[in-house]
């Protein structure tokens, strides 16, 4: 179709003109003294190679067009083509070049003279014609073309201008360099993210696969255009330009083709050295990567492998403007020389040769003889390898000789080269694949002494009664504590002025609400049919009630619509709808802010109709519309702290370490099986039972790994705390656990099953001794784990922490009393879900509550740096706990305060956030601290502070929490009509209102006349 061609009239003209600057300037050089250039293209050839004549065709005019012919002097350009290819080219001209078309026809006669009047151009040019010799044409129209061209040629000299139009073409400009750079990306990640993933999952499981299946199954892999776009190759890129330059080859089991031209054979895929080809095609430019994937190597080839490493390096080095491309090759072989020169007879004859449209342009070969010039903006293949190398120790009769490759594409530039299929990568470590068991030795690893634990354990004494202790040592112990506790009151004061100056703002320097908008449709043809009737329509599938307002359809986005309700009066039914507006006062949140102070909004809108059914109806449509609506904005907000993770790096050079059976929580949809839990490059996986469901924890995510043992527990745990939380099934988590239970059920024990055995008093403290063996492996085991989980997350700042039970305390931090432990870094209880972990840096302070002489318990709440996270509450604390756990506040350097009462944290915060520069110009956390610890002060006032809450209170704090359902018909309607009553009561008098309030109270009395005379009824 003739819209689909669009040639660019610059780019043609731009790039001629270049090509015969160069001409010109050369001369002899490269165009062996042509004065005219003919290039002749046959009919279409279906391998979709580019040779010189077609890719040079494709330079110029972005398409191939197949049986036309250039006769291209320095002055002009003549194309002789068919009529329809020809309404393509007629926009070129009035260029910078003159076009000369010539279109064929039907007429044989007018054909002959067509081609006549190109030859005639040629002779008038000069006797010398350049031709590409070594790129034959075939086809009807060349044919032709030969038949008219041989009787000129006795009067003109041929000459080859091969290397002409490939110095010209070899400079890329900037779409070019584009094009052959997203080509290296996709064939770079199918080679790393693909390939090498099939290859090591094919050699572990054993299967048996030809060369040529699996080539088949790795082209298959350009058709996945999902996988192509994950690739994230750039960001205008589109996978359906992708098409093959190198058909994915795949060579193993001792014979090795080195050439690109290779084609996948019927042999089985081998274990050994195994080498892998491929190259893509992005908007017709090429690219190829090659690895060589070693398995189970001998000492021998990884020497021979680090060799080719070093000679692949060196020639990607040597490779920049200004270097003859025989220099590059005798770098690269002086390499071989100086370390192993009886392999230099083994390496490949070129290191490699120059790539664009062409997929291998061997003018451009990198070998010994070439002397032509890298330039800026060249691109190659770098091609390095070694041939039929003798193995001294062959894993089999088939791995006699081997062979290895390494290929990338780059480009040159005037430093160092730029390598596209960087990605990929080339090192040993990667590249090779360890299938045999050998036994590792491991050293045992020094336990990490605890400076917090240490701390903690010599200030607080085995015996925790104050009637056990000696009363001098305490006062002098409580003197410390208070003194160091001003000190940490003071630094936190001081850092609260400088962290939160006056330019701060409010809300703790966050954003404050902006007015929300939204959109129900963007065009009028989008609105539904039914509104032309001017009846009130609810949209579902656009989250829209339509309402008909002075002979117009209006819509109304859900999110604007507070509540609906009907109410009937005699023969009519009335539909009011309430919407959301600033400033309405109804409920404590109002997230609504005033865009405009001086705008008008609409309140409510009623309707009236006989209808009764039609009314009803409606009115639960908008009921059930905004309910969707509001469960599913709280969707989005309970995910808005969900991210994606990248991608999991598996090992694929040896078997991952590996700890099973395993279970974990939160546990998994589906049945509880055992699981196994592997150590990867960046992460951890996680694999569930038979149903092959995984979950993949990256290093990158993790901020604090503990390590619990099953001392005391049924339980031992390896339990992870993330930065950002995962999605487990459908469950959003911020703790991963795995774990495996540490008793052994010899008997059922609710009686039902008899014991196996009678045990005697020797019995069973055998098997006491037995269980406490049992349990000291498990624990060993899931240490080793978790300390080969922080080593291989080091670069992540991961360590393995331990909870000090020792320091624990028991407490209700959800449902549950359970035992909260102390860590290095945390404040954790990790036995039963819900988890509870709370990271020590992230605490301002820890006040006390509820300490007071009588009460056997108090609470604890930790309140957080970043005051818009809500504090923690840790209830019911046994008071005997307290001196252990305010010597642990006072050892890990936290501030704390206790008090007798609970304080409403709602509103603290609240005075907070709102300004936090005034709160600490106002003394800050010191109103907590006022009578903290101190035992000479005099009994507290009963009064309440500002910050304090009476129960009353409270309870009225509780109902109206209850009462503030964004969603409540009847609540919301009375409401709404109390603010109308409200405004009406503004500006009344006493007189007036005293009227008004008789008023009410006689309507009251009536309405409870009538209530008792329907009682009797």
């Amino acid at each position: 179709m003739a819209d689909e061609v669009t040639i660019d009239k610059d780019v043609f003209h731009d790039r001629l003109a270049s090509f015969i600057s160069q001409w010109k300037r050369s001369g002899d050089a490269f165009f062996g003294g042509a004065n005219s250039v003919v290039i002749v293209v046959g009919k279409a050839d279906e391998t979709a190679t580019f040779r010189k004549a077609n890719g040079f065709q494709f330079w110029l005019l972005g398409y191939e067009f197949p049986a036309t012919l250039f006769v291209i002097t320095q002055e002009a350009i003549h194309i002789v083509t068919t009529k329809k290819k020809a309404s393509y080219l007629e926009s070129l001209k009035g260029g910078k070049t003159p076009v000369e078309l010539h279109v064929r026809a039907k007429d044989a006669e007018q054909n002959a003279k067509q081609l006549e009047q190109c030859i005639e151009v040629i002779k008038s040019a000069g006797k010398k014609v350049g031709v590409l010799t070594k790129d034959p044409a075939a086809g009807p129209f060349v044919d032709e073309w030969k038949a008219a061209f041989g009787d000129a040629l006795k009067e003109l000299e041929e000459v080859d201008v091969a290397a002409a139009l490939s110095s010209v073409m070899a400079v890329k400009d900037e779409k070019e360099l584009r094009a052959i750079r997203d080509a290296s990306r996709a064939s770079s990640g199918i080679m790393k993210g693909y390939l090498s993933d099939q290859l090591a999952s094919t050699i572990d499981s054993g299967a048996k696969i030809t060369h040529k299946t699996f080539s088949q199954k790795l082209s298959n892999k350009i058709d996945d255009t999902k996988y192509l776009q994950g690739l994230k190759v750039s960001a205008n890129f589109d996978p359906n330009q992708l098409d093959w330059n190198i058909v994915p080859i795949i060579q193993s089991g001792g014979k090795y083709d080195l050439k690109p031209s290779a084609a996948p054979d019927d042999n089985n895929l081998h274990e050994g050295v195994i080498i892998a080809q491929l190259g893509l095609r992005y908007l017709t430019y090429s690219s190829v990567v090659g690895r060589t994937f070693l398995v189970d190597p001998n000492k021998s080839q990884e020497s021979v492998y680090r060799l080719l490493l070093s000679v692949h390096e060196t020639v990607i080095k040597e490779i920049r403007d200004g270097v003859a491309a025989k220099d590059v090759y005798a770098k690269a072989s002086a390499v071989i020389k100086a370390k192993k020169p009886d392999l230099e007879k083994h390496f490949v004859s070129s290191v490699g040769y120059g790539i664009g449209i062409e997929g291998r342009d061997t003018t451009l070969s990198l070998n010994a003889k070439n002397t032509r010039t890298l330039k800026d903006g060249m691109t190659f293949s770098i091609v390095t390898g070694f041939q039929d190398i003798e193995n001294p120790k062959p894993q089999d009769k088939k791995s006699g000789t081997y062979s290895l490759l390494l290929s990338d594409t780059v480009r040159v530039t005037r430093g160092e080269a730029f390598v596209f299929t960087n990605t990929a990568p080339t090192d040993l470590e990667t590249n090779a694949f360890y299938f045999k068991d050998d036994e590792e030795t491991e050293q045992k690893k020094p336990k990490k002494e605890s400076k917090v634990g240490g701390i903690a354990q010599t200030n607080i004494t085995k015996t925790r009664l104050r009637a056990d202790r000696n009363k001098n040592v305490n006062e002098e112990k409580d003197a410390a504590r208070r003194e160091h506790q001003k000190e940490l009151h003071a630094k936190k004061q001081k850092y609260g002025l400088e962290r939160f100056k006056e330019e701060t703002g409010n809300l703790n320097g966050t954003e404050e609400k902006k007015f929300k908008r939204f959109e129900s449709y963007k065009r009028d043809n989008q609105l539904p049919s039914r509104v032309k009737d001017l009846v009130i329509v609810v949209d579902s599938k656009s989250s829209t009630v339509v309402l008909p307002i002075m002979g117009r359809p209006v819509p109304f986005h859900i999110n604007t619509i507070k509540n609906a309700s009907r109410t009937d009066e005699g023969e009519y039914t009335f539909l009011r709808i309430n919407f959301l507006s600033p400033g309405q006062g109804v409920g404590r949140k109002d997230d609504q802010p005033f865009e405009d102070p001086s705008a008008q909004f609409v309140r409510s809108l009623t309707f009236r109709s006989k209808d009764f059914d039609r009314i009803e109806d409606i009115t639960t449509q908008i009921t059930e519309l905004k309910k969707s609506a509001v469960r599913r904005e709280q969707e989005k907000k309970d995910m808005e702290d969900v991210v994606e993770q990248d991608k999991l790096v598996e090992i694929r050079n040896r078997r991952p370490y590996r700890l099973e059976p395993i279970f974990i929580r939160p546990a998994m949809d589906g049945k509880r099986l055992p699981g196994s839990v592997e150590i990867h490059q960046n992460g951890l996986r996680y694999h569930h039972g038979m149903g092959g469901q995984k979950v993949d924890v990256l290093f990158s995510n993790v901020k604090h790994l503990f390590f619990q043992p099953s001392a005391h527990e049924l339980i031992v745990i390896i339990h992870v705390h993330l930065i950002n939380p995962i999605l487990i099934g459908k469950k959003k988590t911020k703790d991963v656990q795995f774990y495996r239970e540490a008793t052994e059920m010899q008997f059922d024990e609710t009686g039902n099953r008899k014991r196996k055995h009678r045990y005697g008093d020797e019995e069973e403290f055998e098997a006491e001794q037995e269980e406490r063996r049992r349990r000291a492996q498990l624990d060993k085991e899931f240490k080793s784990f978790a300390e080969k989980v922080s080593d291989a997350g080091k670069n992540d700042n991961l360590s393995v922490d331990v909870p000090f039970r020792e320091l624990g305390f028991n407490g209700v931090p959800s449902r549950s009393s359970v035992i909260i432990q102390p860590t290095t870094d945390c404040l954790v209880q990790l036995t039963e879900p819900p988890f509870f972990v709370v990271t020590l840096a992230d605490i301002e302070v820890v006040h006390l509550e509820r300490v007071q002489f009588g009460l056997k318990n108090f609470d604890m709440v930790v309140v957080f740096k970043d005051f818009n996270r809500a504090p923690v509450h840790i209830n019911t604390i046994p008071v005997e706990s307290l001196d252990g756990v305010k010597d642990w506040l006072d050892s890990v350097e936290l501030p704390f305060s206790e008090g007798p009462l609970n304080l409403n944290w709602g509103q603290i915060m609240k005075t907070v956030t709102a300004d936090p520069h005034a709160f600490f110009v106002d003394g800050g956390w010191s109103f907590l601290a006022a009578d903290s610890d101190d035992e000479d002060k005099e009994e507290e006032s009963e009064e309440e502070s500002a910050f304090e809450m009476s129960e009353s209170d409270m309870a009225q704090s509780e109902e109206s929490s209850e009462d503030d359902s964004e969603f409540d018909e009847e609540a919301s309607a009375e409401a709404s009509d109390e603010d109308v009553s409200a405004e009406d009561d503004e500006g009344d008098d006493w007189d007036e209102m005293e009227a008004k309030a008789k008023k009410k109270d006689r309507q009251s009395g009536l309405d409870d006349e009538d209530r008792g005379k329907k009682k009797k009824r």
